[in-house]
């Protein structure tokens, strides 16, 4: 069930994350998986140790041979490190990727707190990406970030998501893994209301990736063909699964295991 997702990303030279999840996270749903390298990382399971960014005209021409030659059925952003990346992408997108699917990961802190966005890039993002995007993953930290509010419960979750409907992006799937308790609720808000989507915690510090792996497990779902919420369910049914299997790589965060074996149809049965 073969869908062409165009990931724009930074590389992580651990494998964990970023661009290198993301593909791997493509493959392992049969989705063909594209990129346009944003940035490169040096990083490990303990934390960013460097960031060496690509240049904006660089990136845009990445973004635009890949949509004129191969296609694709669906967008995923991920680190967009600074305003003039944000831009670029986003003249690109405005150029070449009208009308395509985009699922927008806000990425804003790495695993080990490392901030990877400053404030004026956020305002950018706002203004600039958000209306491109189908879908907003932020998790409970970029969350408040974006929305301006506190999140400690379900209850201001769910007030955040609807703020951030306000922003120019018609569904917001708000993660809320940073919420204490035994079971794993999120939450998927559109204009016609709010789903809770809940399962159980995978007790684990190998977590490094579950945003990026999630967002484009979504996208390939899109670019199968799923409808949103069809999406959202196999992917988080996938995360859950290489939560729970994760190899223990590492001293610090380490990564999932994106490559247990898959069957997508049977995915939505795991959580």
């Amino acid at each position: 069930m073969r869908g062409r997702v165009l990931i724009i990303a930074g590389s992580d030279s651990g494998g964990g994350a970023g661009i290198q999840a993301d593909i791997k996270a493509c493959s392992a749903l049969d989705a063909y998986a594209a990129t346009a390298i944003t940035a490169v990382t040096a990083q490990d399971t303990m934390g960013v140790h460097g960031v060496h960014h690509i240049p904006p005209d660089f990136i845009r021409q990445q973004i635009r041979l890949v949509l004129q030659d191969i296609g694709a059925d669906a967008i995923k952003t991920g680190m967009l490190a600074d305003t003039p990346t944000i831009n670029a992408v986003c003249d690109a997108l405005a150029e070449h990727g009208r009308g395509i699917p985009l699922v927008a990961d806000p990425v804003m802190v790495a695993k080990g707190g490392h901030a990877l966005l400053d404030k004026p890039s956020v305002e950018t993002l706002k203004r600039r990406l958000l209306p491109f995007a189908t879908l907003l993953t932020p998790n409970i930290p970029e969350a408040e970030v974006l929305s301006g509010m506190n999140i400690s419960n379900i209850e201001e979750m769910e007030a955040a998501a609807e703020m951030m409907l306000t922003l120019g992006v018609p569904a917001v799937l708000l993660k809320g893994g940073h919420l204490p308790g035994n079971r794993l609720v999120d939450l998927l808000a559109t204009e016609d209301g709010i789903e809770f989507f809940e399962s159980e915690r995978v007790e684990s510090r190998h977590t490094h990736g579950t945003g990026c792996t999630l967002a484009s497990a979504i996208a390939s779902g899109l670019a199968q063909g799923l409808g949103l919420r069809g999406a959202v369910v196999r992917a988080r049914a996938y995360v859950h699964e290489a939560l729970r299997t994760a190899p223990g790589i590492g001293r610090g965060h380490g990564p999932l295991n994106h490559s247990f074996t898959v069957d997508p149809a049977r995915l939505a049965t795991l959580v």
